[in-house]
Parts: C-alpha cells; structure tokens; sequence
C-alpha cells in the first residue's frame, strides 16, 4: 500500500502543471457527480419503497375486508399481488411481526425476484399476506442508475476538457515566461513577456508577467550602465596611459624604470581588457570565420602564447570553421590562466573539433564552476590574484565564433577547460 502511494506520488508529481490541474478538476467533478448520482438514486429508492409500502398495505387491507366478509380470497380485488393465508414464502421476520399482532410491510429491491410484502394476523394464529412484485421498479431504478452514470461521465469529460484547457492557456503563459527568463539570463536583455491573457483583466500570471518585465527592464538599464561605465572608464585610461608609457621609456636603465614599465604595461593590459569586455557586451564584434586545421592551428598559438605546455594531436586533419585571431586569444587566455592559478605539467590536447587545456592545480572554484566567470573576481585564494576578466574574455570570444568553452575539475587533482569549435563543413570530391 505504501508503495503504491509512493508511485502515485512519484507519478504527481512527474506530471506538468496542465495535466495535474486537468486530473484536479476531473476528480473533483468525479467526487461531486458521485455524491449527487447517490444522492439522486436513495431518493428515489425511498420514493420507490414508500409507495410500493403504502400499495401493499392498500391491497392488504382490500383483501382483508373481502376475507372477513366472505371467508375466501378474491383475487380479482388483489390487482398485480399475490394474497396467501400462511403463505410458505413469507419472510420469517413479517411472519413473527405479524403473530404478535402488528401489520407490518417487509421490502426486498437488491434481491433476484424484487417484492414488497404486507402482513397482518386473521383468526388467532394464521397470517394474511400480500406480495407485490417489484421487478418494473427495480429495472426503473437500474436505468435511473446508468444515466447517472451516463450523465456523470459526460460532465467530468466536459470538466477535464474544460480544465485541460485552462490549464493550457495557463502552462502556455507560464512557459512563455519561463522561456523570456532564459532568454534574459542568456544575456537578450531585450526580451519581454509582454501582456498575457485577456486585455483589461488582472490575474496571478499576469502580474508575474509584468514582474517579470519590470525586473527585465530594470536589469538592463544596469547593465547598461555598468557596460557604458567600463567603456568610458577605458577609453578615458587609455590616453594617460600611452602617455605614462612614452614616459616611462625615457626614463634612465634601472631597477626603479622596470617596476615602473611593469606596472604600466599591467595598466595598459588591463585598459584593454576592459575595451574588449565592453565591446563584447555591446555586441559590436564581428567574426571572420574561416576554414583551419586545428592541430596545426592550436600548436602554433600554444607556442606564440609564452606558456610552456605540451601538445598532443598538433596532428589532427581535423578541420574547424572559426576566426584564427579569436581563438588564439581565447586559447592563451585559458594557458595564461592555468599558468597563473594551477600547477605544471599544462597539456593542450586536440581531439577532434575540441581543445582541452589541463593543469595540476588546485581546480576551479565551485562558485566559479556554478555560475560562471566574474570580472574582477578570481574565486579561491588558492588560485591566486588576478582581474577575473581573461576566462570572461574567452567565454565572450567563444560566442561571438559560436564555439562552446566549458570548465570542469578533473581527478584527482587540475583543471580542465575545453573549447568545443563548429567543424568545418565537408566540400564535394573535387572542389
């Protein structure tokens, strides 16, 4: 029993929103026509079994009056019942009802051969009884049963219909923002809801609608700002800089001008991290995809990229369709970071149309794996100290080039992350 009650749950539970409102209203319509097709059917039990009480008490008493008067049965004064004196067939109950001198009726409905019987004591100890047969009363009641049922099933259809229906316009509206919050979450910040339902009502899905759309709208002009903020805070670093930098390199040879050249090359790079995130979220970059081998193409940027690392299927014939120039940044943007947050040996392997880098370090971190990069967050101390904005770089660059960068921990220590790039589409024999 408790595991049936269980699956019945798990079942509940499985089903959408529509279907689950639709069984609600079919059970609930089932519940209410159950209990009026009851109700219905015991009142005409009880209008049934009074009057056959009352005929048979009525065709008694005829009989008695003629059995006193002439001292025999006049059946023709009897109609449809069959008058006995001590009939063999008279239910013992009456029979005793009777002795003890009452006048009493005894119905049988659910029995093979229906009746109603009426009895009552003639000279000392025999009984007079009367029996009526009920079989046209208990085929009325059968019938009065089947169009209830008839009458119950085509209400609960209609209901089910009915709420499958509501339920359908109600799922649809639900998904519809379901998806609209996906869609913004994806970063289409233009996305809304819009109005749903019937025009000038108010209800629960419609005021979840217009949240939805508020916080939408709300959201974009945030990031909006945050995106035109780190614009503009680049393009105004960038003139400074490359006049600190021109400075710098009139400076006299010397430990103070290298730490000084240092910090302003690590300004200059960070200036022009932030014009790339910018630009990335403005959506104003454009790919020039092309047709490249990617072995070749990923043991050339892993030696350009400074990291030491080694490379295994550089050579792969495998061929992808992307933009040699983002991809290199994304890739020495992934070696850049294993280099600075993990532990050596780096090994970049090519498989296919994918590019795995993998190091020995301590792994990402989980928030890191759970929602994603954070500019200016690099996650764990454990990974060191950086600006955040080189996996947020790749990941951008990735989708612009419609390749896919996914991060994982490896076992039993390391990270690994993975550029899955569109392969590049097959020519016809000869072109």
């Amino acid at each position: 029993m408790k595991r049936a009650l269980l699956r019945c749950r798990r079942l509940l539970h499985a089903l959408g929103l529509r279907w689950k409102i639709s069984a609600l209203l079919a059970v609930g319509c089932s519940l209410v026509a159950l209990t009026i097709g009851v109700l219905i059917h015991e009142a005409r039990v009880r209008q049934v079994a009074d009057a056959a009480r009352e005929s048979a008490v009525q065709q008694l008493v005829r009989v008695r009056q003629v059995y006193e008067l002439t001292g025999q049965l006049d059946f023709d004064k009897v109609g449809e019942a069959d008058a006995r004196i001590d009939c063999p067939g008279l239910p013992e109950p009456l029979r005793r009802a009777a002795l003890s001198g009452q006048r009493t009726t005894y119905l049988d409905l659910d029995g093979p051969h229906p009746a109603v019987w009426a009895a009552r004591p003639v000279g000392g100890d025999q009984v007079l009884s009367v029996r009526r047969s009920l079989v046209a009363e208990q085929a009325e009641l059968a019938d009065l049963d089947q169009q209830l049922m008839a009458s119950g099933a085509i209400v609960v259809t209609l209901a089910a219909i009915g709420g499958a229906a509501l339920a359908s316009r109600l799922s649809k509206d639900l998904r519809s923002a379901a998806e609209t919050a996906r869609r913004i979450s994806a970063g289409e910040l233009d996305a809304r809801i819009g109005p749903s339902g019937v025009p000038g009502t108010r209800n629960e899905v419609a005021e979840l609608s217009s949240a939805v759309d508020t916080m939408a709208e709300s959201l974009q002009r945030r990031l909006v700002a945050e995106q035109r903020f780190t614009a503009d805070v680049a393009h105004e670093l960038r003139t400074p800089l490359t006049g600190l930098h021109t400075a710098a390199e009139l400076l006299p040879p010397g430990r103070p001008t290298e730490l000084v050249r240092d910090r302003v090359s690590a300004l200059r790079t960070l200036t022009e991290d932030l014009l790339e995130v910018a630009r990335l979220d403005a959506d104003r970059e454009e790919a020039q995809l092309d047709t490249h081998a990617l072995g070749p193409l990923a043991a050339s940027v892993t030696r350009r990229s400074g990291v030491e690392a080694r490379v295994a299927g550089a050579d792969g014939t495998d061929r992808v369709r992307t933009d040699a120039r983002r991809f290199e940044r994304i890739l020495t943007n992934l070696l850049a970071n294993a280099r600075r947050h993990g532990r050596a040996p780096i090994t970049v392997t090519v498989a296919g149309n994918t590019v795995t880098v993998r190091d020995q370090g301590p792994g990402f971190p989980e928030t890191l794996l759970r929602d994603g990069p954070q500019r200016f967050l690099t996650g764990a101390k454990e990974r060191g100290q950086g600006t955040g904005l080189g996996l947020t770089i790749a990941l951008g660059q990735a989708q612009v080039i419609g390749a896919r960068v996914t991060l994982t921990n490896t076992t039993p220590r390391g990270a690994s992350a993975t550029i899955t790039l569109p392969p590049a589409k097959s020519s016809p024999a000869g072109v």
